[in-house]
């Protein structure tokens, strides 16, 4: 089994794995750049599990930016029935795309 963690970014929780690449809001970071996201809430290594009341204290999620892309965009149409009032507008959110780099235990430095 395969080490995975539960991390909160951007207010959302992600399900995250060594090498696998995620879209989260907007971090605002360059690319090439590490990133280190603290806010975990469940981890497991395959053997071991941890669970956080509501986080796991010291347990990080090294990762590395891959630049920002622009989502799907959103269409948002307001129409009232007969008075004659009809507004469209867009929307594309940005992301930041990470690429899990290591699921750090709490203890665990980060040159290891």
């Amino acid at each position: 089994m395969e080490a995975y963690a539960i991390i909160g970014a951007g207010g959302k929780q992600h399900k995250v794995s060594p090498q696998q690449t995620i879209k989260v809001e907007r971090l605002g970071v360059p690319t090439g750049s590490p990133v280190e996201i603290g806010e975990v809430f469940f981890m497991s290594d395959g053997s071991d599990i941890l669970v956080g009341n509501p986080l796991v204290k010291g347990a990080r999620v090294m990762a590395t930016s891959q630049g920002e892309v622009k989502g799907d965009k959103i269409i948002v149409f307001k129409y009232k029935n007969k008075t004659r009032y009809q507004r469209k507008t867009g929307h594309r959110q940005i992301y930041t795309v990470l690429t899990i780099d290591k699921i750090l235990k709490p203890g665990v430095e980060s040159g290891t």
